[in-house]
């Protein structure tokens, strides 16, 4: 028995000196992954970090906005709306015409409407759906980043985070994802800082009942405790907030149609 213990040796160095290989193998993969993300983030954070601090809602209607200044000011323009029905996923492109200034920055934004009398379901091929429509819109002229506006629900939730999910997958990687948020989802709710998204603005305006908690919260100088919220925000030229926190990018929605003194009058009033 003892002559058989010989050549066990040879075999369990061998089999140490591969485990060890494949150990160091592994750790070498899983640094070059951790690597490629921390330099991807790096990149989109210095991305995001380009665009202009002041970005116009240009929602369903004609725009003539060639007149801005692309250096100061972007465009987030309606470009599509989905409609969630049953099984049913129903795509609407944008019909009215909008112009705007050469080397403008544009963000295209996919609108997501459920169907309150006959909910969706929610389904794989629902996501799949949705997320071809939207990661459409990364290949539209000068389109630096997509914005998707859903407000999803409680049950939602699960269905908006695997969406995001094929989204960005889709995406090309320079292309950046943003979403807009609800207040509540920035602060107290926060279930936003694991999406795969580049930024959530928050919604300050039609906030209903919780308006003047928020808003009160805020002038107190308490910032939103979402790390994806605290960049940038939304408000609308009919509900002008007397203070706005400092954010690094302003969107702004005007019901009616964008003039020229009107984004002059963004530009002296909330001056970056």
């Amino acid at each position: 028995m003892q002559k058989l213990a010989g050549p066990r040796i040879p075999i369990l160095l061998i089999a140490l000196a591969g485990a060890s290989l494949f150990f160091i193998a592994a750790f070498r993969y899983q640094k070059r992954v951790y690597s490629h993300v921390v330099s991807s983030a790096t990149t989109a954070s210095s991305r995001m970090s380009q665009l202009p601090p002041l970005i116009l809602w240009a929602w369903e209607r004609p725009e003539q906005l060639d007149f801005v200044d692309s250096q100061k000011v972007g465009v987030a323009f309606l470009a599509k709306t989905i409609y969630l029905r049953t099984e049913q996923t129903v795509s609407r492109p944008r019909l009215q015409p909008l112009a705007l200034p050469a080397g403008a920055v544009v963000v295209a934004v996919a609108r997501i409407e459920s169907d309150r009398h006959e909910p969706p379901t929610l389904s794989s091929v629902q996501i799949k759906d949705t997320a071809n429509e939207i990661a459409e819109l990364g290949s539209l002229p000068d389109v630096v980043m997509v914005q998707v506006d859903f407000d999803a629900s409680s049950s939602e939730r699960a269905f908006y985070r695997e969406l995001l999910t094929k989204v960005r997958a889709k995406l090309p990687p320079s292309t950046l994802l943003s979403i807009t948020a609800l207040a509540s989802w920035c602060k107290g709710d926060n279930w936003l800082d694991d999406l795969p998204v580049d930024e959530a603005v928050p919604m300050l305006f039609r906030m209903g009942v919780e308006r003047r908690q928020f808003l009160s919260q805020l002038g107190a100088g308490e910032r939103f405790s979402s790390q994806r919220c605290q960049n940038s925000a939304g408000v609308s030229t009919d509900e002008p907030l007397a203070e706005l926190p400092r954010v690094e990018r302003l969107y702004v929605f005007k019901p009616g149609v964008w003039l020229p003194e009107d984004v002059n009058h963004l530009l002296e009033t909330y001056n970056r």
